[in-house]
């Protein structure tokens, strides 16, 4: 029989204190880190476009919520 993660998470996981939590956590990521895998595929990062185009729209942003001539 097969157990999903979903069902490890309810029956173990949830059951623990949020100290257990990170603490298992923590010893998953530095396992993975260990592993030295490449799991971030070169599709799934920004590119230098991708970061212009977030930066220009976030900076417009900003100005509709931050007018120039309000006064403070």
């Amino acid at each position: 029989m097969s157990t999903t993660v979903q069902e490890v998470y309810d029956r173990v996981i949830c059951n623990l204190s949020p100290t257990e939590r990170l603490r298992l956590a923590t010893l998953i990521l530095n396992d993975l880190v260990q592993q030295n895998l490449s799991i971030v595929e070169q599709s799934d990062t920004w590119s230098e476009q991708d970061r212009l185009d977030v930066t220009t729209f976030s900076l417009q942003y900003a100005a509709t919520l931050f007018p120039e001539n309000e006064e403070i």
